[in-house]
């Protein structure tokens, strides 16, 4: 079977294109509200944080209307127990084998068949937690790179609208721009 077949019995949320919104106050609160309840939910199986990361944490940013946080364990080991709570929550596990990522474990909360979250599970230490938060800090404090980054993540959307993975690598480039890799 081919990747395209296969992508034929995927739920609707997991290939829905690409819309990029008008900046919304409502994210920052939505954001704090995730990161509760989340921690409150999550804090027993040893995640240590959970933060709201992405464009819908920096105020006056354009962005996919998706709620990006992130939340670190110590291992691995747990994330069946996880899934199984948050799947009462409506969050959906992406499993390593689709989501092509090691370094996290991918969920995806759904409501009407959109995305409106999702929730990167990393292992304390991994590098990509401090570069998520400096890469969100250095927005927040720069106007001209949020007008930047809008613009960009505007082009792409038109170019990628179909393709999230290759929508997201495109942003890579000014990632590392912004910091210093």
């Amino acid at each position: 079977m081919s990747k395209n077949d296969d992508q034929k019995n995927w739920p609707i949320w997991a290939t829905e294109s690409i819309e990029i919104a008008n900046p919304d106050p409502r994210w920052l609160e939505m954001g704090k509200q995730e990161e509760q309840q989340l921690y409150d939910l999550l804090s027993a199986f040893g995640v240590g944080q959970v933060i709201h990361i992405g464009s819908t944490s920096v105020p006056n940013l354009p962005a996919k209307p998706i709620i990006d946080l992130m939340a670190n364990v110590d291992s691995f080991e747990r994330v069946t127990d996880i899934s199984v709570l948050l799947s009462s929550y409506d969050w959906h596990y992406v499993p390593p084998h689709l989501d092509n990522k090691d370094w996290r474990r991918f969920f995806v909360k759904v409501k009407n068949d959109k995305r409106v979250a999702h929730l990167h599970v990393m292992l304390k230490g991994e590098q990509r937690w401090e570069q998520q938060i400096l890469f969100r800090d250095k927005l927040r404090d720069d106007p001209q790179l949020v007008f930047e980054y809008a613009r960009l993540k505007s082009n792409l959307a038109q170019e990628f609208n179909l393709d999230r993975e290759a929508y997201t690598k495109a942003k890579t480039k000014f990632v590392n721009l912004v910091l210093g890799l």
